[in-house]
């Protein structure tokens, strides 16, 4: 999701990842976002709850939990 050309912002409000009211994992920018889906990073609890009632009002649920876009994955996942 990083290496990809969406900025990095809040896909419920558009915030950009390093605001200071990004709400970060552990409280550290360098840590990575706190929230996240597969379609991008969340800047809040408040958006996460907004993002998920969102795709279920659009029956677009998630279906499973989408990976740490901050974590490095292989190139054979």
């Amino acid at each position: 999701m990083l290496n990809s050309k969406r900025p990095k912002a809040c896909v419920e409000c558009g915030l950009p990842f390093g605001h200071s009211d990004f709400t970060y994992h552990a409280g550290r920018v360098e840590k990575g976002p706190a929230y996240w889906s597969d379609q991008g990073i969340l800047c809040s609890h408040a958006c996460s709850t907004a993002h998920f009632l969102r795709r279920e009002k659009q029956g677009n649920p998630m279906t499973e939990p989408a990976p740490n876009p901050f974590e490095k994955r292989s190139i054979f996942d």
